[in-house]
């Protein structure tokens, strides 16, 4: 009797994981992966989400972005550690008899406290790598699309010549 629920109780899981995951839509049109922002929208301005399998066109551009950093202040935390004691109780049993001492035991309590400020560099726009493509996945009206892309193919990208045939895995859509 056991088994027959637990089959069905794993045929009921079975049916709501697949309903779930045909509500859901998978991609649909919403941005996915690395550099999307996990948010469910396509970053960049040009409104097309990144393609997991891959893009191709005609190369149209190429962009490097340097990242961007600012002199920024932040709190200086340190430890700080003071001696401290704690009673301690053992208890003995022996038959009928119940004996019950304490020690003091010895340790350090440490905690972070701020002391003073730091200076760091803060990071206000990352490095970023991008190539421009014309006629995307062989439509012609996808023109002048901006991909985020990694160093390697941007420098792929960069070598080859202008209206060249790209195809290349986005990182992310806009530059």
């Amino acid at each position: 009797m056991r088994n027959k629920h637990r089959l069905v109780r794993a045929g009921m899981v079975v049916l709501l994981v697949g309903g779930l995951g045909a509500c859901s839509g998978g991609t649909n049109g919403a941005a996915s992966g690395p550099g999307s922002g996990g948010h469910g929208t396509a970053t960049g301005t040009q409104g097309a989400p990144p393609h997991p399998d891959g893009v191709s066109g005609l190369r149209a551009g190429v962009r490097h972005l340097t990242r961007q950093t600012t002199a920024a202040t932040r709190p200086h935390r340190v430890t700080t550690c003071t001696p401290a004691t704690r009673q301690v109780k053992h208890t003995k049993r022996s038959g009928r008899t119940k004996k019950t001492w304490y020690t003091t035991e010895h340790y350090q309590d440490c905690h972070q406290t701020t002391r003073g400020t730091e200076s760091y560099r803060r990071v206000i726009r990352p490095e970023r790598w991008c190539v421009k493509l014309d006629d995307v996945n062989g439509d012609p009206k996808k023109d002048a699309v901006w991909y985020r892309v990694t160093s390697a193919t941007y420098h792929q990208a960069l070598g080859a010549d202008d209206h060249a045939r790209l195809r290349f895995t986005p990182t992310g859509t806009g530059c």
